[in-house]
């Protein structure tokens, strides 16, 4: 391990497997109410979803979590799913959604580079929506260094996107 590495800059983290409780109600929030596709299904066991027919985005299974409770918040694991929307009207369709099904979110922040909401699924697990302001217009120190913050973010201007 003498020769530094850097990981190639078309690599991409390609889906995430979450452990769930109950798999019937994990396939609601993330296909009923986020609009994920079901792309397969092993029975009460596990489903694979996606966007825009991908073989899979998010895992979900029960093999060795049905019936469990939620992971304690101060034990290690996952902190959140960022699911990464095209546009900031995309966002800003997806926020209308919760808010007409009055599904509660944790946090709506703006940190430069990108605009956010989060909210936990039925388990717990915390997942992030958002969507990437362009390169060109992303904050810097000046010295060159990236100034990401977190700032809250403007729900209402967000909504104006719709018209």
């Amino acid at each position: 391990m003498d020769e530094l590495y850097t990981v190639p800059a078309q690599t991409r983290i390609g889906h995430v497997h979450l452990k769930v409780s109950d798999l019937a109600r994990s396939l609601d929030f993330y296909c009923g109410l986020l609009g994920f596709e079901l792309t397969t299904r092993y029975g009460r066991q596990a489903a694979f979803v996606s966007a825009g027919g991908y073989h899979h985005h998010i895992g979900l299974n029960t093999w060795h979590s049905e019936g469990e409770p939620p992971a304690s918040v101060r034990s290690p694991g996952l902190y959140h799913t960022a699911i990464v929307y095209p546009t900031r009207r995309d966002l800003a369709v997806i926020f209308d959604r919760l808010r007409k099904a009055q599904y509660p979110l944790t946090g709506a922040s703006d940190h430069g580079v990108s605009e956010a909401l989060y909210l936990d699924d039925p388990d717990r697990n915390g997942v992030e929506l958002y969507w990437d302001r362009p390169k060109e217009q992303w904050p810097y120190f000046p010295d060159g260094s990236l100034n990401m913050y977190t700032r809250t973010l403007d729900l209402n201007g967000l909504l104006a996107e719709l018209g």
